[in-house]
């Protein structure tokens, strides 16, 4: 595995592979990275010559009281991983490089309208910092193909648009979440928990099938029904953030034609913020 921090460098490598016709896949990270991570990756070497990984901890995507600092940095363990799966370049961008001018400065990309609902409306600029980001790097490394995982849905939304919305010459794949054998989505903030929150984590998606039931089962007072299991998680020791019924695709608020819909939620346990989401589908009314 080649370690590449340089982006000219970068560039160089990328020339090699392009004139010899290589499919180059791409997955960026902000490391700590979890069985999730290497899921991308591995799917991303069964579609792909090459596979790049990136380490990137942006502080673009963080508000000013969120966990830049203290987000876990493990790069040591992460080579080791991403060797191990036979990844062909980890690219290690310095921040210097990134946001040469700093962040006052700096160009941004931002995707209207799906930036700032939802989570977007809870950390306003977030996804100004994801789409900015992933733009660079995407400019950087010029993939055919770039992994995200599903559990961040509306950021994967925000990518997918960026990347339409620019005619970028790139295909995404989203893929499916993975969990814990209790269910839990994986994520690199999940060690912030304690022992007692660990074990109480699993019920925000377990209370998100329930709710998932009830609609399938003919309820459609979203509004009402969303409420009551957000006090139902508040009760239980979580301290919800947002529990949302969107259109699948649009992430707008479900018509009575929608059929393919997704389930949205985000929830503070102790200083740990989960996010999850739950896709499915109903009969419609028409």
């Amino acid at each position: 595995m080649h370690l590449i921090c340089d982006i000219a460098n970068l560039r160089e490598v990328r020339r090699t592979w392009q004139t010899s016709g290589k499919v180059i896949a791409f997955v960026p990270t902000m490391g700590n990275l979890h069985q999730g991570h290497l899921n991308l990756v591995r799917e991303a070497k069964k579609q792909a010559d090459i596979v790049v990984v990136s380490i990137f901890v942006n502080p673009m995507q963080f508000g000013p009281d969120e966990d830049l600092d203290a987000y876990p940095r493990t790069l040591e363990n992460d080579k080791i991983l991403l060797e191990e799966l036979g990844v062909d370049v980890l690219f290690l961008p310095k921040a210097t490089d990134i946001y040469a001018r700093g962040l006052e400065q700096q160009t941004f990309v931002e995707v209207p309208g799906l930036s700032y609902m939802i989570c977007g409306a809870s950390r306003p600029g977030h996804f100004r910092g994801v789409a900015t980001i992933v733009c660079k790097l995407f400019n950087m490394v010029q993939p055919n193909v770039a992994f995200f995982g599903e559990k961040d849905f509306q950021q994967l939304q925000v990518i997918k648009a960026m990347v339409t919305d620019l005619s970028m010459n790139l295909k995404i794949c989203g893929i499916t979440t993975t969990r814990e054998v209790d269910g839990l989505a994986m994520s690199s903030r999940n060690q912030y928990l304690n022992d007692v929150e660990r074990k109480l984590a699993p019920t925000l998606y377990t209370k998100m099938h329930a709710l998932v039931s009830e609609i399938q089962a003919g309820r459609r007072d979203f509004t009402f029904l969303t409420g009551e299991y957000k006090q139902q998680l508040a009760e239980l020791g979580f301290s919800p953030d947002y529990l949302e019924i969107r259109n699948v695709g649009s992430l707008l608020q479900p018509s009575h034609e929608d059929s393919e819909l997704v389930l949205l939620a985000a929830a503070f346990l102790g200083k740990t913020r989960l996010i999850d989401n739950l896709q499915f589908s109903i009969k419609t009314s028409v």
